[in-house]
């Protein structure tokens, strides 16, 4: 993995998970280790409103971290109610906590290839309706990482299980000399969770 995305990965041990929270990331615990046991595919949609910032982060450090704790049957996804773009700071702050980025093209829904490593594909990025082609429409996890998103869609097509994780959205600071700030700290929350949850998960059914 790259050296830098790393170390930011080291220190993510250091940031406490409230019990309420690991409570609330218990399902999708679940959901991964029993397909995990049963040697079936992993997918994850991670859906919010516009799939512009928090969807993202969820998506590219789910894969990430997936590929960190060396569980190779994972492909993580996102979408959204409807598409927007991605939004320039998730691109920003991801860059700096690791990941390299690779625009593929230009636009008003410019595309990125987000890498964690060198040898492994990028993590495509472009702002999609969770239906969408690109994603998987049968077999699936949608998880809801806002609450809009989940309160307007009381039901997911093709969705094995639906799993509401949700978090404050970064865009309340668009704009103010808080930004970058806010937007790290809650890619660092999302990316603290989702290290915790992966690192539940065991090779083993005891």
């Amino acid at each position: 993995m790259n050296p830098a995305l790393l170390k930011t990965i080291s220190d993510l041990k250091s940031i406490n998970i409230p019990e309420d929270r690991k409570k609330t990331l218990q399902p999708l615990i679940d959901f991964i280790q029993h397909k995990h046991w049963n040697n079936q595919p992993i997918r994850l949609n991670f859906i919010c409103t516009h799939n512009s910032r928090r969807s993202h982060l969820s998506q590219i450090w789910s894969q990430a971290l997936a590929y960190h704790f060396g569980l190779q049957n994972i492909v993580c996804y996102s979408g959204g109610t409807e598409a927007t773009a991605v939004y320039s700071s998730v691109i920003k702050t991801l860059k700096q906590q690791g990941f390299n980025d690779h625009k593929l093209s230009d636009g008003s829904n410019a595309i990125y290839a987000m890498k964690y490593a060198v040898n492994e594909p990028g993590i495509i990025a472009f702002s999609k309706t969770y239906d969408h082609s690109f994603n998987p429409n049968t077999e699936f996890a949608a998880i809801m990482t806002c609450s809009q998103a989940d309160a307007g869609c009381p039901f997911i097509a093709g969705a094995e299980k639906r799993i509401p994780i949700t978090f404050e959205d970064p865009k309340a600071f668009d704009d103010t000399p808080l930004e970058l700030e806010k937007y790290q700290e809650r890619s660092l929350q999302i990316a603290s969770e989702l290290h915790h949850v992966f690192s539940k998960i065991s090779s083993n059914e005891d």
